[in-house]
């Protein structure tokens, strides 16, 4: 970076050297010469020091700093070279050393100029940019020649007119070349840049002036002497005007670049006509040679430019024609339709993809309307977005989006999606790229279908029936109802003949209940083998009892066909009324509730929600969670219940019952062995009484008393994992022996998967363990399973022997049961012995065993260890 110790040093120096001469030329050309010469060269030297002492400070900003310094160089040079060139004055020397330093002052200035301007132009730019330059710099010579110049040409030597233009004139070309460039600049001192320019245009006109007058051998014009001092005043304050920013913004006075270009051409177009005109008129005596070649110089140049841009337009416009081509090419390629139609839709120009896609052929609609092709509906839309792309014309870009429905020729409406965009033309055309998207509409259709409809039965599934029961509740006007319905036995129709099956059935019962319900019923598939029906009832409640009891008798009217066999099935269906401001998860809720307390009753029939089924299963769940917690802090306990010999009254065995104090609250066995049931708890709780109860027993017998112990086995304990080696880990930490262990089972559940409970009980029987048949004679085909599974004992139910001596069938039956164990050689066991009577009918009918309030109550085990010291009977 250059730094100025002193700016006027080089002021002071010229001074100095020429100061006599330079007055007297002054003095010679008259007091306006004399103020103006003095002033442009002052304001030269104001302007070289400010520019160079700007330069420091915009030394961030690299373009204006150099700019700058190249700029001030100029003007120190230029005002040299207006010294040196007032010393010339008063010889004869038509070209002075002065004119080469102008000329060297113009030169620096331009470079300084373009710099600031931060114009970095190509090879080929500058070659356009000189042959413009010398069109624009003759153009103005030949119209001056015309205008006065060939009056001073005839007066003077054509050598010394020659001389004498050459400087202003290689000035001219300079400053022709240096306007384009920097009035198209984007620099944040294109202001600097162009009062740079400025001031070359200036001193220009000025050396023309004074070419003139040294030629005419007269005083330059007054105005001519003042250009130049204030173009170098205007020129040493524009740099301290910059605000050097970290960006470059597009410079608000640039000028287009397609404006710039147009100079040249008109300029040659005025210089011709002007020179036509002048040698048409006849005042023209000889001609010129010089100017004859300058004219046609330019014109020959001209054309040269203009057969280059027309080149380059015919290469632009095979490249704009072969991008087009390959567009189509690549649409047709991927199956789109191209088109080219107006703004009104009337197609000009169509590929032949529209044979494939829609089955026209193209002659048939060129010069006709797109509109007649859309569906109506979709042709106002249409319409508005090419009035759109009208009235943004101009705009960028000029795209939009449609979509519509086409008209193939087989008459189907065909979902499309165009692209319609603003052809490169120019011809108001615009050009569509239209894709037939109907496979897509009908995947995104089949998604939409799946996502909520069941894909085994077609009906609507929960999601959309979840949906449907909101959007009813919201608007409903009168009664609303859901109904549920569950299919009994179900489960062992896969069971048995497996899921392919079972969803076939479930097929089957979708089209029967479809054809149970009313049109305006929503119905759908729950899940599993449940369905759900959305019931609009408007003013009578009873239409969703009827259509309840219909959906009931579709099921159970006939077996259903699986598998070449018939499945007999029946239904649980529960009913839910929607009550004012009822959210509809509660309605949905409801009608689980009561279809839950249906099949809960023996299925086959039709419960209306009451709120009391939901605070039974609020109970039922709170009860799930106290069974959890009581089994952790060891709530439970065990009683026991003799078993006697009839005929001696001596204890024989003992039957464990667990009981359960909630705090200081008794809680009846009926209450939570049920839940303990649903929530599979009664398998941790069943094998905490059978490890207990057997220590118990072992310790009793360890007292020389052959005692056996009984314990009830529920259906989720037999089918649980390991329990076979959980019943033997038992016998084997207790010491009992497996034959002083009898493990009951109730018929049901030899009928319900009999396989897995026979199986189960057989290598129960493996390890020495008894079986016994608990409520025997309640129904179950009790006398099969006898045959199939050894049993040791069975257990006549209570309420059987509560009839004993009041009804005669009921004794009848139970000396049957009683009758066929003995034949069979079984132990039987007649429970709930309350009466006298009772006891001595069943003394009479041979029975052995018996257990019951009159014969002993449950006891805890302090009460059985009392019995072993007092008395073993009783």
């Amino acid at each position: 970076m250059i730094r100025w110790r002193d700016p006027r040093a080089p002021l002071t120096a010229a001074a100095a050297t020429g100061a006599a001469g330079f007055a007297a030329a002054l003095l010679a050309g008259g007091p306006a010469l004399v103020t103006g010469a003095v002033a442009g060269l002052l304001a030269a030297l104001l302007a070289g020091a400010s520019l160079l002492l700007a330069s420091v400070q915009l030394a961030e900003h690299r373009a204006a700093a150099v700019g700058a310094r190249w700029m001030g160089g100029g003007a120190f040079a230029w005002a040299a070279g207006a010294g040196v060139q007032s010393l010339a004055e008063s010889s004869s020397i038509v070209v002075s050393f002065g004119d080469l330093l102008l000329l060297l002052g113009v030169v620096l200035m331009a470079g300084g100029a373009l710099t600031a301007a931060g114009r970095a132009l190509p090879g080929t730019a500058i070659l356009r940019l000189v042959a413009d330059s010398y069109l624009c710099a003759v153009s103005l010579f030949l119209i001056a020649w015309v205008i006065g110049l060939r009056h001073i040409y005839a007066q003077v030597d054509p050598a010394m007119f020659t001389f004498a233009m050459l400087p202003p004139m290689i000035s001219l070309l300079v400053t022709c070349a240096t306007v384009p460039p920097v009035v198209k600049g984007r620099s944040t001192s294109w202001s600097l840049a162009l009062t740079g320019t400025g001031v070359l245009a200036t001193t220009t006109i000025a050396g023309m002036a004074g070419a003139v007058a040294r030629l005419s051998d007269s005083a330059p014009p007054t105005w001519s002497v003042m250009l130049a001092p204030v173009a170098f005043l205007l020129l040493a304050a524009a740099p301290w005007a910059l605000r050097p920013a970290e960006s470059e913004p597009a410079s608000a006075g640039s000028i287009p670049g397609n404006l710039v270009a147009m100079v040249p051409p008109a300029l040659v177009a005025v210089a011709t006509c002007t020179l036509l005109v002048h040698l048409a008129g006849g005042r023209q005596a000889v001609p010129v040679s010089g100017v004859v070649v300058l004219a046609a110089s330019a014109v020959l140049l001209l054309l040269v430019r203009l057969t280059v841009l027309a080149a380059a337009n015919i290469r632009l416009r095979r490249l704009v024609s072969l991008g087009d081509r390959q567009l189509r090419e690549l649409a047709e390629s991927t199956g789109d339709v191209v088109l080219l139609c107006d703004y009104d839709g009337v197609v000009r120009e169509i590929g032949a993809g529209v044979e494939v896609t829609y089955g026209y052929r193209p002659d048939q609609l060129i010069d006709g309307t797109i509109f007649d092709y859309i569906h109506p509906e979709d042709v106002p839309g249409l319409q508005r977005s090419l009035r759109a792309m009208v009235d943004d014309e101009g705009a960028s870009p000029g795209t939009c989006m449609i979509a519509c429905r086409v008209r193939a020729s087989d008459g189907t409406w065909r979902p499309t999606e165009s692209v319609a965009t603003r052809h490169v033309s120019g011809d108001d055309l615009v050009l569509v790229t239209t894709r037939d998207v109907s496979d897509e509409e009908a995947l995104r259709n089949q998604v939409a279908h799946l996502t909520f409809h069941d894909g085994i039965t077609g009906l609507p599934n929960r999601a959309y029936f979840e949906e449907r029961t909101r959007e009813v509740l919201s608007g409903r006007t009168g009664h609303v109802a859901v109904i549920f319905l569950d299919l009994d036995g179900f489960t062992s129709v896969n069971d048995s003949v497996g899921h392919a099956s079972g969803d076939h059935l479930l097929g089957q019962a979708a089209r029967r209940l479809r054809g149970a319900v009313r049109p305006d019923d929503t119905l759908a598939r729950w899940g599993g083998d449940e369905f759900a029906v959305l019931v609009e009832t408007g003013g009578e409640a009873q239409l969703a009892v009827d259509l309840a009891e219909r959906l009931l008798g579709a099921v159970s009217q006939e077996p259903f066909r699986v598998a070449d066999r018939d499945v007999a099935l029946t239904a649980s269906v529960g009913v839910a009324f929607a009550e004012d401001d009822m959210p509809s998860g509660d309605l949905i809720r409801n009608a689980d509730v009561a279809m839950a307390r249906a099949k809960e009753l023996g299925g086959r029939r039709v419960e209306v929600f009451a709120a009391q089924m939901h605070a039974d299963v609020v109970r039922r769940l709170e009860l799930a969670a106290d069974l959890q917690r009581a089994l952790i802090e060891h709530q439970f306990a065990i009683e026991y219940q003799p078993v006697v010999d009839l005929a001696t009254s001596r204890v024989t065995a003992v039957e464990a019952l667990v009981r359960w104090w909630r705090g200081s609250v008794f809680v009846p066995p009926d209450q939570f062995l049920g839940p303990a049931e649903d929530t599979g708890l009664i398998v941790p709780l069943s094998e905490w009484i059978l490890r207990e109860s057997c220590r118990e027993v072992a310790a009793w017998r360890a007292s020389s008393w052959d005692i056996g112990l009984s314990l009830n086995l529920s259906a989720r304990q037999i089918t649980a994992p390991r329990f076979v080696e959980t019943v033997e880990e038992a016998l084997a930490e207790s010491g009992l022996p497996a034959s002083a262990l009898t493990l009951e089972v109730i018929e049901e559940m030899l009928v319900e998967d009999a396989e897995e409970t026979i199986k189960r009980l057989s290598e129960l029987r493996a390890l020495g363990v008894r079986l016994a048949i608990d409520d025997f004679g309640t129904g179950y085909a009790s006398l099969a399973f006898l045959r199939q599974l050894p049993v040791d004992m069975i257990k006549i139910d209570p309420s059987f022997v509560s009839g004993l001596g009041r009804d005669d069938t009921l004794t009848l039956l139970t000396r049957t049961i009683v009758r066929l164990g003995n034949d069979l050689g079984l132990i039987v066991v007649a429970e709930g012995i309350e009466r006298p009577e009772q006891l001595e009918l069943l003394r009479e009918m041979g029975c052995t065993r018996g257990q019951g309030f009159l014969v002993a109550r449950p006891m805890a085990a302090r009460g059985v260890d009392s019995l072993m010291r007092t008395s073993l009977t009783v």
